[in-house]
């Protein structure tokens, strides 16, 4: 397939590449530029899983690079692998033999990513004993810091992340947004090199997860950590990415790798700008053709 590419708005410059070869859709074989290497490269990264009997390839050749103080969103229909790969790059699932994942420059099997990566899964999975404070401080005592001390380090956090004066409640006083900015907290305060997000807003109502996309984008700018983003949600990938990959129905590959290039910061209403939705439609048509393949499988 051709490479494609559209003309947006001057100073907003998007570069969409096709998936005909998968290297140069998701950038995994080019050379880093010059300075720090990225912080993650997955090279024909498979999974293959034996269910009842029947061999499953749940991603196959698998191409993503992820540099440092990127914000990469990761879209495709449901099934085709998004949280398969999630799982090999948090570390707890390991990939077949024959690809490659190189973090921080040094090749690594996946299972030694688990503790190198911080994640968020879809669910908040906040301790309902604990407090709000010891929620956020949990993978620091776990690394054997003092909880006085894990304490110390977090409170100044609670202004930046909206939760102010709800330090010692418990969770089942919280609403829905404040629990999962509470997750978010959590996953900030366990800093490492990569961030891992599997749709932490998917629970939450349109208005609720537009006032969180918001949010993240300004505690993101601020501290800048590098991000993979899991959604569903092509808006959501265009707003908070600067990269937008798409993944195939199952086995997942990567098809599409989009530039978002819209400037920093961002306001709700670049979601009507043309190039906003010049984006959007090449997404669109790309998720459509794969959930019609994923759709047609499942028929037969």
């Amino acid at each position: 397939m051709p490479a494609l590419a559209f003309n947006v708005p001057t100073g907003v410059q998007p570069e969409v590449v096709a998936g005909g070869s998968h290297a140069a859709a998701c950038g995994a074989s080019v050379e880093p530029a010059a300075g720090n290497p990225p912080i993650i490269v997955l090279e024909s990264v498979s999974k293959t899983f034996d269910a009842h009997g029947h061999r499953v390839v749940a991603i196959d050749g698998v191409d993503l690079r992820v540099d440092e103080g990127e914000f990469v969103a990761l879209i495709g229909p449901s099934g085709c692998g998004k949280s398969t790969l999630f799982n090999i790059v948090a570390g707890l699932q390991d990939a077949d033999s024959g690809g490659t994942i190189r973090f921080g420059g040094e090749r690594r099997k996946s299972t030694e990513l688990l503790g190198k990566v911080s994640f968020m899964p879809q669910r908040d999975l906040l301790f309902p004993w604990r407090r709000v404070i010891d929620n956020v401080i949990l993978a620091l005592e776990v690394e054997g810091m003092s909880r006085s001390d894990a304490r110390a380090r977090a409170l100044p956090m609670f202004a930046g992340f909206g939760l102010s004066g709800f330090e010692r409640h418990y969770p089942n006083q919280l609403s829905g947004g404040m629990r999962q900015r509470v997750a978010l907290m959590r996953t900030f305060l366990f800093e490492r090199p990569l961030m891992l997000l599997d749709e932490p807003f998917g629970a939450l109502d349109s208005l609720t997860r537009a006032m969180m996309q918001r949010w993240l984008l300004d505690v993101w700018q601020l501290h800048r950590r590098t991000v993979l983003f899991i959604t569903h949600d092509i808006d959501e990938a265009i707003f908070l990415g600067d990269r937008v990959v798409v993944m195939t129905a199952r086995p997942g590959r990567m098809k599409l790798s989009v530039e978002v290039g819209i400037e920093r910061p961002r306001h709700a209403d670049i979601r009507t700008s043309a190039a906003f939705l010049e984006i959007r439609k090449t997404l669109l048509a790309a998720i459509e053709e794969e959930s019609m393949k994923s759709f047609l499988s499942e028929s037969v």
